[in-house]
């Protein structure tokens, strides 16, 4: 079991876009992703401002990357804050690919 720093118990679920956080059974925040061959690529996060500081994202972030790395794909992080916890934890240097500015126009396209 998972919890966050006020003790709440936090459930990680992953769905066919995105990753998403529960406390206590309600959902409260997301990672979205798309995958593209070998690669997932991250571009969005976010985690009800009512749960800040809880250390959400945080949990949301590491269990979706270690799955990314379960499931053999590499992270492609275009989300700002998948970016920066890569950043900060060598651990998933050798699973990381730097986004392009074809991986970025690709995203766009599908987006569109």
């Amino acid at each position: 079991m998972t919890v966050d720093k006020t003790g709440a118990e936090v459930e990680i679920a992953q769905q066919a876009d995105r990753f998403t956080v529960s406390v206590e059974g309600a959902q409260v925040g997301f990672t979205e992703f798309v995958d593209e061959d070998a690669r997932r690529i991250f571009f969005h996060t976010e985690v009800d401002a009512v749960y800040g500081g809880r250390g959400l994202a945080t949990i949301l972030v590491q269990q979706a990357l270690d799955a990314t790395r379960a499931d053999a794909k590499r992270i492609v992080p275009i989300c700002p804050l998948v970016e920066a916890f890569v950043g900060k934890h060598s651990e998933f240097d050798d699973i990381v690919e730097q986004p392009t500015d074809e991986v970025r126009q690709w995203l766009a396209d599908q987006q569109n």
